[in-house]
């Protein structure tokens, strides 16, 4: 029996992750492991896992990376005066480095072939996203599901 290819998806629970969700699994035919990072923002745990399961994932990984990300993000980010146009703290901005991280040591520890993301075409995050991926984990595919 020919084994199935894993993705690992950086999941919010939300609309648009999840129609991403479904679409790797009938697009790549794929079992996809959703992936969530608690670094302080809202979350509802339990929803996250709901959506997951209903759309037949079997592996969510909700990960509480708040003290790493202030640690060894925030705080650098601070130091550094890394603010937008005078007054805008980059602070979503600066998690998908360490979001794409993680996806990557995910996916070598599950022996995933590929990541993925939602972010959409019109902003920055596809690009720190997967210039992420491709520095952890340049052997591992990239599916950016909105410029495919």
């Amino acid at each position: 029996m020919k084994k199935q290819k894993k993705v690992v998806l950086a999941y919010s629970g939300g609309l648009d992750a999840s129609i991403i969700l479904k679409w790797l699994q009938e697009e790549y035919k794929a079992e996809v492991i959703a992936y969530t990072t608690d670094i302080g923002q809202k979350i509802n745990k339990k929803t996250i896992l709901k959506n997951a399961k209903k759309l037949g994932v079997k592996k969510v990984i909700i990960e509480n990376l708040k003290d790493l990300f202030v640690k060894e993000y925030i705080y650098p980010m601070i130091r550094g005066h890394a603010v937008y146009e005078g007054f805008y703290l980059l602070g979503t901005s600066i998690a998908r480095p360490l979001i794409a991280k993680r996806q990557i040591a995910i996916a070598k520890k599950f022996n995933a072939y590929a990541v993925a993301h939602g972010s959409t075409g019109k902003g920055n995050d596809q690009i720190r996203f997967e210039l992420g991926y491709h520095y952890f984990g340049p052997k591992i595919k990239v599916i950016s599901p909105w410029r495919v």
